[in-house]
């Protein structure tokens, strides 16, 4: 009777994801609750690092991760671009007609790479999550993959061919020093693995992407698993109920991993984990969900990009409350070059952000969205459209620089418990009023960075705060400032 006892007092301590048994189907795998840490988390890294990396280039709006693509398509997309031949023209003026992208692999020498250092700055970024791509759409892989090497024939991941470092458990083991998670993106498709252009699809699936993805998991206990390339095949092709099922029910990670909505053609903002979107801005869900973007318009490094392709500090900073305060999280991609150097600019953006959180991230992490995400001032709210991938940029015009007789996102909102915080990419002058609050007794406002409480007023809207007139070196911090009320009822 005792051992029973103790049976049924241990399987009541354990977390809901810990006792559900999940089965092949999407209602049922998508009843698994996303993991709390996730929506808490809010701010993340997205590494784009690869054979890519050593010619890094595509023409200014194009992804250069794409390399390879681009080059024996011998057409490249993106914006400002349908179909040229950019990329193969520039390969063949530099490297010559006869050299192959496979030869960029003895050129991927990340002789410059220091794992402890990246983990460091993304920890100074702010940033509470890295996600790493373990393989692109390219096939190469960052880790000692026997399958990547044997599908080429060749030394096709990062222990076999130039760089002979497993850079992926590196940077794993670096990451886990710090309090931040790890995970990894994998791309399900490869343009030009043997088995997948020959269509031998089932044969790819079970003896090449099941096994690495499995072996990932195993080898590396990610937080975070984030496939792509879906789009090509069903999720039934590919597997990706059966392989969800394993890893919820069997994989050492199965209480605590997060995964995302790229599970097969038509999956996306469907089925999965949490929702996912691209390059966009505006978009909201009712469940958890993540933008990712680079900082400019590749993802991986494009050594063809300017300082004015890369988005501000200012706009990415907005570009994170805009999301936040719909519900969402960032996904902010760096992308180092061949030698494992993090571009100094990058650096500088995610140093920026993360001197920005020091201040105000008690609004940011572990809050939720308030009932109205913003708060607008009088003009037209029907923002212009913009079409292919859209700079961060965008959100200046939507909060500082707005068009003659366009309105501006004034302040934006979280919430954590009884607390909401609204927060002023402009620092208002003498007063603001918070609209839509309704302050209990013993409510205060505070501006975070500042000691002290502000003096404020009821109104028919919500409450009307006096703003002090803050000299350069009082003012606690640039480009956004927030207001914390507490005992909102």
């Amino acid at each position: 009777m005792m051992r029973k006892w103790l049976k049924l007092l241990v399987w009541a301590l354990l977390p809901a994801t810990a006792m559900a048994q999940y089965k092949p189907t999407w209602e049922s795998l998508d009843s698994r609750p996303v993991p709390a840490w996730f929506e808490n988390a809010k701010f993340g890294i997205f590494i784009h690092w690869g054979v890519y990396s050593v010619p890094a280039w595509a023409p200014k709006g194009v992804y250069a991760e794409w390399y390879q693509q681009w080059l024996q398509s011998g057409k490249t997309y993106g914006n400002g671009q349908n179909g040229t031949s950019a990329v193969l023209d520039h390969h063949n003026k530099v490297y010559g007609k006869d050299f192959s992208y496979y030869q960029f692999a003895d050129y991927f020498t990340v002789e410059d790479y220091d794992p402890d250092a990246w983990a460091k700055l993304f920890e100074k970024s702010g940033a509470k999550y890295v996600v790493l791509t373990s393989k692109h759409h390219d096939g190469f892989a960052l880790w000692p993959s026997k399958e990547a090497t044997k599908a080429f024939g060749r030394p096709w991941n990062a222990m076999d061919a130039a760089s002979k470092r497993d850079v992926l458990g590196d940077l794993t083991a670096a990451v886990k020093k710090t309090p931040l998670k790890m995970g990894f993106y994998y791309s399900l498709y490869e343009w030009y693995n043997p088995l997948y252009q020959n269509k031998q699809y089932h044969e790819y699936v079970t003896t090449h992407m099941i096994p690495q993805l499995k072996d990932l998991v195993n080898r590396y206990s990610p937080d975070i698993v984030w496939p792509d390339g879906e789009w090509d095949q069903t999720d039934s092709l590919w597997h990706s109920k059966e392989f969800l099922t394993w890893l919820y029910n069997e994989s050492p990670v199965k209480e605590s991993v997060v995964v995302n909505d790229r599970w097969g053609k038509g999956i996306r903002q469907r089925h999965g984990g949490y929702f996912t979107t691209e390059y966009e801005v505006g978009k909201t869900f009712s469940k958890p969900w993540e933008e990712c973007r680079g900082m400019g318009y590749s993802f991986g490094y494009n050594r063809n990009e300017d300082i004015e392709d890369y988005n501000s500090a200012q706009s990415l900073i907005y570009l994170l409350l805009d999301i936040v305060s719909s519900g969402g999280n960032l996904l902010l991609d760096i992308g180092p070059d061949a030698h494992g150097k993090i571009p100094p600019i990058m650096q500088e953006r995610l140093l920026q952000i993360g001197k920005w959180l020091d201040v105000n991230g008690e609004a940011i992490y572990d809050t939720r969205a308030w009932k109205t995400p913003v708060q607008w001032t009088a003009g037209n709210r029907e923002q212009p459209k913009h079409k292919g991938y859209v700079s961060a940029e965008v959100l200046l015009k939507q909060t500082v620089d707005p068009a003659p007789g366009y309105a501006r996102k004034e302040l934006f909102f979280t919430r954590k418990g009884s607390t909401v915080y609204a927060i002023a990419p402009v620092m208002p002058e003498g007063s603001i009023e918070i609209q839509g609050v309704t302050p209990a007794k013993g409510a205060t406002v505070q501006l975070l960075g500042r000691p002290g409480n502000l003096q404020w007023t009821k109104t028919a809207k919500g409450i009307k705060v006096t703003v002090p007139k803050l000299t350069a070196k009082e003012t606690p911090c640039e480009h956004a400032w927030t207001f914390k009320v507490t005992q909102v009822s």
